[in-house]
């Protein structure tokens, strides 16, 4: 006689335990246990503790077979089952995680044991048992992520915001308007500007009265004090109606100074790619008016390409991406799904509901453009920052919290030849891996994408957007097309009404949160992995109280990296 002993876990969330009848069968290279009840009565909670006899040993456990009857009429009664743990008759503890709703009459196989690579798991896993667990796995996943269309609910709570007020009060000013191309909720357009573009025919005469006395627009590019932000993306993307009156929206170009007290001013403005007369270029000494209407048609195409690109496209969409990749095609005993699972709660289903938004439509031409462009480099915010001139620019404090902290978070797993992206010599994408280094690279990229990088373009769009003047996706007349014709009453006529602000929706948080660096879903049974996971909470612990210090010198502080903030995945 054999004795297997079990600690099943219920999960915490509540509803999660069950009247029903719960049976397992283990299965071994030996053969199987009989179908045993968890016999336990009342509803099952948290861990406990049962015992499965067998007449032998079942030699290597290899799977756990779950199954969940109904219990005399009671209705339909979901169990969560978060993981099985079983000490075999030899003393081998084997942890297999589930981490699932199972229904009445379902079979779930569980597969446990330490995590393996391709190559290893490949070697391992000629058992029949194995290799029909793993055809099944492949074919439930592949037909369950592929297209989806559930419609969930989200629960939300709503945290309190202080930086509106500020906005509120500051929209105005041209060093907060250069400040939000730094550390607002779009820091991945502007960049150092070294030669003038040709359809921005900025002269030293128009700006001369905006730089240090003494000094030129040529010495000062010389120098890297010159920035440019250039929407020409949005050059012909057709624009929409509301309520049957046609909307704007500009592709302009804008030169920014940095100055000796280190602010970055905005210099000269063009709403339109091609220079024109009816397409002027705007400065500071103009009009109030029309310098405010030019920043404000700026902010708005700004906006969209924010809303659309680098918040849904470069964190959402991708994550997507990564997400049925890693659902279709790795093994869950796999070391990268067990890295990666985390990061993916709830991506595919905050997804589903972007798709039903009828502004979701309009914005594919926009996608296209960008995803023609898009390399590896741009994704990898520390070659990013390189390419765009940056390292140097003070008071961004987005990229400093991501070198202080989140560019030293990667994590060193070995594995073989992995297809994730076809390559492409001009994007730069990986078609495999050869180094750990590379591993690292990727899965380093991956996490922060759907972590903090969603952070910093999600969560302070309440902030920065909600006074609808500094930030609207909807402006109702066209830009100025000449100088001096402006008015406030242009500027109140041009903003759209108050309720056509849905920033405060998109910037919820979840009450139920996970954050970067809680895994409440232990998938890692072995030390390393372990040991890993605790140097990156001691490290995310010295990176929220590093940015809190600094945080605390600030008239406006930046928060949307601090990891008391930043989720494990992209939820909302």
């Amino acid at each position: 006689m054999a004795e297997y002993k079990l600690k099943v876990t219920t999960g915490a969330m509540k509803h999660a335990g069950t009247m029903d009848h719960i049976y397992v069968i283990l299965l071994g290279t030996e053969g199987q246990s009989p179908r045993t009840e968890l016999n336990n009565l009342g509803i099952d909670f948290i861990t406990r503790a049962y015992k499965v006899k067998t007449s032998s040993s079942l030699g290597k456990l290899l799977l756990v077979k779950v199954e969940k009857d109904p219990f005399l009429l009671f209705p339909e009664d979901e169990w969560y089952c978060s993981k099985i743990e079983v000490t075999t008759p030899e003393d081998e503890e084997i942890v297999f995680p589930c981490y699932r709703w199972i229904s009445r009459g379902e079979f779930v196989e569980l597969r446990g044991g330490k995590g393996l690579t391709f190559l290893k798991y490949n070697i391992t896993n000629q058992h029949p048992l194995l290799l029909n667990h793993r055809k099944k796995e492949l074919e439930y996943k592949k037909s369950s992520y592929q297209s989806v269309s559930e419609n969930l609910n989200f629960a939300v709570w709503f945290p309190t915001f202080i930086i509106p007020e500020y906005v509120s009060e500051h929209w105005k000013e041209d060093d907060f308007f250069g400040f939000q191309f730094l550390n607002g909720t779009n820091p991945n357009v502007i960049k150092c500007c070294s030669k003038l573009p040709p359809n921005f025919p900025v002269t030293d005469e128009m700006v001369r009265p905006f730089l240090e006395t003494g000094t030129t627009l040529e010495k000062e590019m010389e120098e890297g004090n010159i920035f440019l932000c250039d929407q020409k993306i949005m050059d012909g993307i057709p624009t929409r109606q509301k309520d049957g009156n046609h909307l704007y929206v500009a592709a302009g170009l804008c030169l920014f100074y940095k100055n000796p007290e280190g602010k970055l001013l905005p210099i000269a403005i063009q709403l339109y790619q091609q220079p024109s007369e009816q397409n002027p270029i705007f400065l500071p000494s103009d009009l109030e008016t029309d310098w405010l209407l030019a920043k404000l048609f700026f902010r708005s195409s700004d906006l969209i390409q924010h809303q659309t690109l680098y918040h849904l496209m470069h964190t959402h969409y991708l994550a997507e991406v990564f997400t049925v990749a890693t659902f279709r095609c790795l093994p869950t005993i796999h070391p990268l799904y067990k890295l990666l699972i985390p990061h993916f709660r709830y991506t595919l289903h905050v997804n589903i509901l972007v798709r039903k938004l009828e502004a979701f439509h309009k914005t594919l031409l926009l996608m296209r453009r960008d995803l023609s462009q898009m390399t590896y480099s741009s994704l990898c915010l520390p070659e990013n920052i390189t390419e765009r001139g940056l390292e140097l620019i003070p008071n961004f404090y987005y990229r400093d919290d991501f070198c202080q902290g989140y560019g030293g978070i990667s994590f060193q797993f070995k594995c073989c030849c992995c297809r994730i992206m076809d390559s492409d010599s001009a994007t730069g994408f990986p078609s495999c891996f050869n180094t750990i280094e590379e591993v690292a690279k990727f899965i380093t990229m991956v996490i922060f994408r759907v972590s903090a990088q969603h952070a910093a373009v999600n969560n302070g769009q309440y902030d920065y957007n909600s006074w609808v003047p500094n930030g609207s996706l909807l402006l109702c007349k066209p830009p100025p097309a000449t100088k001096g014709q402006s008015s406030m009453q242009t500027v109140l006529e041009t903003l759209p009404d108050v309720e056509d602000s849905f920033s405060f929706q998109i910037s919820n948080v979840w009450y139920m949160q996970v954050l970067l660096g809680e895994f409440p879903e232990e998938h890692f049974d072995e030390p390393r992995p372990k040991e890993i996971i605790k140097a990156l909470q001691v490290d995310l612990y010295y990176l929220r109280e590093e940015i809190a210090a600094r945080n605390s010198q600030l008239e406006i502080p930046y928060t949307y990296l601090n990891p008391d903030v930043v989720e494990n995945s992209v939820t909302i």
